[in-house]
């Protein structure tokens, strides 16, 4: 038995990790919850068991586990975002909904108590964001038709994502007070496909005030830029990062890490317990891949770009630069909370957390460096770099989770919550590729006990919607609004031991 458990355990494990987990996650970046019965009760996980999820919760709550006994959870989360981006222009209102509407995350845990020690290993997804707008959509030609040489539309993408393999143990130092942590392994994806518009390169390089661009290849341009005092380039129509692989099991940049928690927990009787969590910042390497491309839509002298003198004659064309992209110092912020779990009857269970999410350490700017392949296809671009910053600025979050569970019978259990928190981004620095705007949830849930040692657990998540506007410029960058809610389901299958 143990072996055949060990076996589905190391499966399981393998196959999560070669498993999407990407997230369009509603807390910032992090999802509302973790695990259905914590999620059916709006997130709230810190004194009560809610099973191998308190991996990602409070580990020390897996010392409430019945001494001696063991549980193996399999679970499966579906995300569905709804986001939409419009634009007023003068020549009317366009709005665009994302394509990504639908993330399937699984889910694997195993916990062992032997009641002074509980010991375990899960891998989950930790959160992220992702949006995919189409080449109909507004944003696939930032010229706005002026650009005879952009033959498709360009997609507009992103997907961010963040997944942990977990270790934890527990003590349980008495009949009252347990203490625990868990040693987490990380490993990071992104894909991105951003069309920026010439008012927004002219901003990341002059004004500066949603980003900075800098480095040899943003001279080497300026060089050939008629606007900054250059001969040969009249127009930027574009500038556009690709870096995709269009793979559902993984980004195409990719960085790995380590992060830990500590927890504790302490039953003031039967019925009360209060609990208390840290998560470590995590510690990253940078996002790499070497398959990226920087292109440029330009109006350009044919005799320049052919190599000769200037011809006089001016004609729309697309300048591909392969290269390696690095995005750096992308992190998940430390988190902190406490909660409180109380049972006034044996059927009753109410729930109560506050958590702090330090958004700001971690999302004050998102940063990366293209470096030019060094090949004759490069042209003048060859071997040359561009670092380009976005600011970010995101404030630090506080989520409050409130929930209930009934038991009307011995097999099912009934939950309900709320989770409410305040959006992290500044309305300034709204970017529609990564929106991460909404706030509060109403959550439902059940469980079941199919069998003496089987029990299903459900959960719902509904996140209102939530509109907010990035302003632009006021003349060449137009104001943006960004609109997003969201549907979450998560079912779980527990075989006790």
């Amino acid at each position: 038995m143990k072996a055949l458990l060990f076996k589905v355990v190391t499966i399981g494990i393998v196959l999560t990790l070669f498993t999407p987990l990407n997230a369009a996650a509603t807390n910032g970046m992090n999802m509302e919850g973790y695990g259905p019965i914590s999620c059916g009760m709006g997130g709230a996980s810190m004194a009560f068991d809610n099973g191998s999820a308190a991996m990602m919760n409070n580990p020390a709550t897996l010392a409430l586990m019945p001494p001696g006994s063991a549980r193996l959870d399999l679970a499966l989360g579906m995300l569905g975002p709804n986001v939409n981006s419009s634009v007023r222009t003068p020549g009317g209102l366009f709005s665009a909904n994302s394509d990504a509407d639908a993330f399937f995350m699984p889910a694997l845990g195993f916990v062992k108590n032997n009641g002074k020690l509980t010991f375990g290993v899960a891998a989950f997804a930790q959160g992220g964001m992702g949006t995919e707008f189409g080449a109909d959509s507004w944003m696939s030609d930032p010229s706005m038709g002026a650009n005879s040489a952009l033959t498709a539309g360009l997609v507009n993408r992103t997907e961010v994502s963040m997944g942990r393999v977990l270790l934890p143990l527990t003590y349980r130092i008495d009949d009252q007070l347990s203490i625990g942590g868990s040693f987490d392994v990380l490993w990071a994806g992104m894909d991105l496909q951003m069309a920026m518009s010439e008012a927004q390169f002219q901003d990341l390089v002059t004004t500066q005030s949603i980003g900075a661009a800098s480095g040899s290849l943003v001279q080497g341009f300026g060089a050939l830029y008629e606007p900054f005092g250059g001969a040969g380039v009249s127009t930027l129509h574009h500038a556009y990062f690709d870096f995709s692989n269009d793979n559902a099991f993984t980004g195409e940049a990719r960085g790995y890490g380590v992060a830990g928690k500590l927890g504790m927990v302490y039953q003031f009787n039967n019925d009360l317990s209060v609990g208390a969590t840290y998560h470590t910042r995590s510690a990253m390497s940078d996002m790499e891949t070497e398959n990226a491309i920087l292109s440029m839509g330009v109006k350009m002298d044919t005799g320049i770009a052919s190599g000769g003198s200037p011809s006089g004659v001016y004609q729309d064309m697309n300048i591909p630069v392969s290269g390696s992209i690095t995005v750096e110092n992308f992190e998940w912020p430390e988190t902190y909370g406490i909660g409180l779990a109380y049972r006034p009857t044996s059927s009753l269970l109410f729930a109560a957390d506050v958590k702090r999410i330090n958004w700001a350490a971690v999302m004050e700017d998102f940063t990366m460096t293209f470096e030019a392949d060094a090949v004759a296809e490069n042209g003048a671009f060859s071997d040359l770099a561009l670092n380009t910053t976005l600011y970010q600025n995101w404030k630090n979050q506080t989520v409050v989770s409130l929930g209930g569970e009934f038991a009307p019978t011995l097999r099912l259990r009934l939950r309900a919550g709320v989770n409410l928190s305040e959006n992290p981004v500044p309305s300034q620095f709204l970017n529609s590729l990564f929106p991460a705007i909404v706030s509060n949830h109403l959550a439902f849930g059940a469980g079941y006990r199919i069998a003496d040692r089987s029990v299903v657990n459900f959960s719902f998540f509904r996140a209102f919607e939530v509109t907010e506007t990035n302003a632009g410029n006021g003349s060449t960058i137009p104001a943006v609004s960004s609109s997003h809610d969201q549907l979450n389901y998560s079912l779980m299958v527990t075989q006790e031991f």
